[in-house]
Order: structure tokens, then sequence, then C-alpha cells
């Protein structure tokens, strides 16, 4: 007899027959029955009518119309409407999320090519997040990132980036042949975390190119960093602009700027002309729900429509289409104090950090006076003074407190607060603290020594022997990742998160990135591309 897995929660009611069922999604998916649509009107027209009577966002309406239809559904995806959803998941999260799972209807738009709700969703959020179009996601930021530097760079052109940009840059010069100009980021040693990028870091690197008769296609930096820190993204789009450069802005980690007045100002507002936001991040959207913000005219949109068509999914999760316009609906009711109650929240917290013997927080004064905004909504706590790395702070925490934090470094560890932060978590939070600070600082444990040599720089010195494309296509053998220094990497081979490459194909095999690897991987991180990620190989090219 096969185990079913256990009912971890039931928050649905599941009655016989879709006419009967009430789910919410997002407190507006309220599906209330009502006769059947009048002939001699179009689909859109019914769901027009719909939205003025409900208020509804449009796509969430639009998954409501469907349900409503009670039609009988021959098309995909085979459990049909929940008829034949797998039973063990039916007892976890109820039978709501098949009854809505559906292709493309007529009444739901067409993910390519919108002409109906989507389009107007589409449309609110460009308004609202301050851009000239706006495309939802459903393959995440990752997606986003590949149609953004596709949509800027052709085969040998140049793409100026940071070194610790997401793995999912370098994959784009895969996908498209560009060549990587990088900058080396400002980089704090006692912590081991990397800053943003400077004015002058890009403006340096555009001149060296032009002296040797090249323009950048492309100019791609990632603000806020996943520890939060921001660059100066207006002084940046300015120095690229008046190089008629584009510059697109990984803001994964900012899409909840735009609502409180002292947060850091979007990437938008300071001129990017491609900005990509996480909307499941910080806001409320499902997970791998994200959003592609253009403005300006310096990038051709119908190539960025190209570009998500060849990469986005034919059969998209209108559930996570839905949560996109839902989420735009509930910042668009309040969008200047929504933040209030967390940001207020944020600012007790770290007053009672403050107060913790050897507990510290990352702040701007851990970097150059170059970065003037950290996401006050990002914290990250260091450990070095307790004796204890990061995986180890975190694996204590979450045993005994259960704290499960977004991000485990070798010195520190993340925290993202949310509008679903609560006091008990950040009591729990403090309390585990706490219970750190007084069990590690009375043993006698060595404390961490920091090494401010430049060898803890993890990516401080890049040698590119070809193109990241030329060696991800090249033949690879594998060899002792001991042996392995003077090679040429075959595979991208990141800690996990962030997905920031130490190794990119194409690039030479440093002792320094070795012993980086060796130290995550034995202190408990994960080792994310890597085909062995326990290091006993690596793959390499074989020229």
């Amino acid at each position: 007899m096969v185990p079913v897995p256990p009912i971890v929660c039931v928050d649905m009611s599941i009655l016989p027959g879709c006419h009967e069922f009430s789910f919410r999604l997002c407190e507006h998916a309220s599906l209330i029955m009502g006769p059947r649509e009048q002939e001699g009107t179009t689909l859109f027209d019914q769901a027009k009518v719909k939205r003025k009577e409900t208020k509804l966002p449009p796509l969430v309406n639009a998954i409501t119309t469907s349900v409503k239809k009670n039609s009988a559904p021959f098309h995909f995806p085979g459990h049909k409407r929940g008829m034949a959803a797998p039973s063990s998941l039916v007892d976890v999260i109820g039978n709501g999320p098949f009854l809505h799972d559906a292709t493309e209807l007529p009444e739901l738009d067409r993910f390519d090519y919108p002409t109906g709700p989507l389009l107007d969703a589409q449309k609110m959020a460009a308004d609202l997040f301050g851009a000239s179009q706006t495309w939802f996601l459903v393959c995440g930021t990752t997606c986003g990132i590949l149609a953004a530097i596709m949509s800027t760079c052709s085969p040998g052109d140049t793409l100026i980036l940071a070194r610790n940009s997401h793995v999912s840059a370098t994959s784009a010069m895969v996908l498209c042949g560009a060549l990587p100009n990088y900058i080396l980021p400002e980089y704090n040693l006692q912590w081991g975390i990397a800053g943003g990028v400077t004015p002058s870091q890009v403006k340096m690197a555009i001149e060296e190119l032009e002296q040797e008769g090249k323009k950048a296609a492309g100019v791609f930096i990632t603000s806020p960093t996943y520890n939060g820190v921001c660059s100066n993204i207006s002084e940046i789009s300015q120095i690229c602009h008046s190089h008629g450069i584009p510059l697109i802005v990984d803001e994964a980690h900012g899409a909840h700027f735009k609502f409180h007045p002292d947060m850091p100002k979007t990437a938008l507002s300071q001129g990017a002309d491609i900005v990509i936001q996480s909307t499941h991040k910080v806001l409320c959207a499902f997970s791998q729900s994200s959003m592609l913000h253009l403005s300006g005219d310096l990038i051709d949109r119908d190539r960025v429509h190209k570009c998500l068509q060849s990469l986005q999914t034919t059969s998209p999760n209108w559930l996570l289409l839905a949560s996109l316009d839902a989420t735009r609906d509930e910042l668009s009711k309040n969008p200047n104090t929504l933040f209030n109650e967390v940001m207020e929240l944020v600012i007790q917290v770290k007053e009672l950090i403050n107060h913790i013997p050897r507990v510290s927080l990352l702040d701007l004064s851990c970097f150059s006076n170059n970065f003037s905004f950290m996401d006050p909504l990002r914290m990250t706590i260091g450990v070095q003074e307790l004796g204890l790395s990061g995986f180890e702070a975190y694996n204590i925490l979450s045993t005994s407190h259960g704290i499960e934090p977004e991000l485990i470094g070798t010195q520190s560890f993340t925290l993202a607060f949310s509008l679903g932060t609560t006091k008990e978590h950040t009591q729990r939070l403090v309390s585990g603290l706490k219970y750190l600070s007084i069990n590690f600082l009375q043993e006698e444990r060595e404390i961490i020594k920091i090494d401010h040599g430049i060898e803890r720089v993890p990516f401080g010195e890049v040698y590119m022997s070809c193109t990241p494309r030329e060696a991800f296509f090249a033949k690879k053998k594998k060899v002792n990742f001991e042996k392995s220094i003077g090679e040429v990497c075959g595979e991208f081979i990141c800690p996990f998160p962030p997905g920031i490459p130490v190794l990119i194909p194409g690039e030479i095999i440093t002792k320094r990135a070795m012993d980086y690897l060796i130290q995550v991987k034995d202190q408990g991180g994960f080792l994310k591309g890597a085909v062995d990620p326990l290091l006993s190989t690596v793959v390499v090219c074989d020229f």
C-alpha cells in the first residue's frame, strides 16, 4: 500500500460540483454563483461588465468567470478542473488551485498576445510602477533577465556588468553570445559581502571600451543586492544615456521600494530602461511570479516581446498571473501607507538587536561613502564575534527557535521582512539571538579570524580564457577539483542562495575561488550548478 502524505492543513471547503465551491485568492476571488451568461454577448463583454460590478482585478475576475461557466473541459490540463487531482495534494491544499488551473481559454486571454483581462492587468501594473509597458512573468525574474539582456545584446556585443551578478545574467550571455566586461564590486572582507557598483566604475568601463573602438551594448546593474545595498542608479543611468547605452537593472529584491516614502528610490524613477522585479519576494504574489518593466525608447519593445515569447512557457499558470494582478490591486489601494507597520516593526527589532552583545547588523557604515541607501526590510546579522559561522548560527536558530533566514553566508545570515512578518516572528528572532549571545559568549570559543588579504574575495581576480558561450558548448572532461587550478572552468559553480557564481564557464580556476568554495561546502552550504556539488571533481573545458 502506497503511503499517503500527512494532512498538513485543510483551509478550503470542497463540496460536490463546481457550482458549490468557494475559494479565495488574495481575498479577491470570491466565487458568487449566478445565472449563466446572456446569449448575444462575447465573453470579453461579459467579463468587462462583471469587473465593473464586482471591482475585482481583471485577471482575478477572469479566472472566477471561467470557473462559473462550469464547462465540460475537453482541454488541458489533465486533472480537468480538479476532477482527477492527486488526492494526497488535495488533502493538503484543497481543490481550489486545481479548479482555477486552466489553459488559455477565451475568457482568460492569450498569454503571448493579450487583448483582454491580461492586457488590462499589465497596463494597470505599468501605471502603478511607473513603466511605459509591463509584462507579467511566470518563469521568475531569471526569465526577465534573460530576455532583457537578449533584447540589448547580439552575438559579439559587449555587456558591462558586475562580477557578482546573478547567474542568469551569464546564462543570457551564453544564449545571445555577448561578451562580458566585468566590474568588480566593493567587497567587505569582515562580512564576506559584496556591495554595489559605483557610477565612476561604470563610466570607466564605458570609456575603456571606447578607447578600444568598442561600444557597450548595455550595462547590467543589480540594485538592491541580496543584502539590500543600493547603487546610485540615477547617476549610472545618466552616464549610460550620455553614451547612448541602455541600462538594465535587476531589481528582483526591490519591487516594494515604491510603496513607502522611506524606501530607496525605484530604478524606474531613476532612469533605468529595463527593470525586472520579483513580485513574489517581498510583495505577495505566488513564487516565480515576476514583472518586467520597460521605460524610455532605447530598447526595442518588439524585441523584448519576441525574447519573452521564446523564453516563457506556452502553458502559463493563470493562478500565477492572477496573483500578480491581485498583488497590484492590493498595492494600489493604499500605496503610501501599506508598509507602515512592518517598517515600524523593523525599527523596533533593530533597536533590540543592537543591545545584544557580540551580535551585529550590516549597515552602510560597512561600506565606503559610495552607497547611500539600503533596503530597510533586509537585515543581515553578523555572528563573527561569537565564533560562529553563518551556517552554524542558522542550524542553532532553526533547531532552537524555528527561525528560517533567507540567505546564509560564511560570516552572517540575512533575513527578509515583508507585509507577512508578524510581531511574534520578530520576538522569536530576538529571543533566538539572545540565546546565541548568552550560550556562545560564555564559551571559550575561538573568534573567527578574518584575513583582510585580498585572497578572501572569491571573485577578486577574473581570468577569462574564452567566452561563456564558447566554454558552455566546448567539449568537457572531469578532473579532480584540488588539481583543477589553471584549468578552464566548464560549468557554473555558485553557492545558493544567492545564486552568484564563483566560477563561470570560460574562466580560469584560481586557488582563491577553490578555497572559497571549499569553505562554503565545509560549512554546510549548497553549491548550485556543479555536476558534483561535493566538489570531489569539477567539469572543465577539454581544449
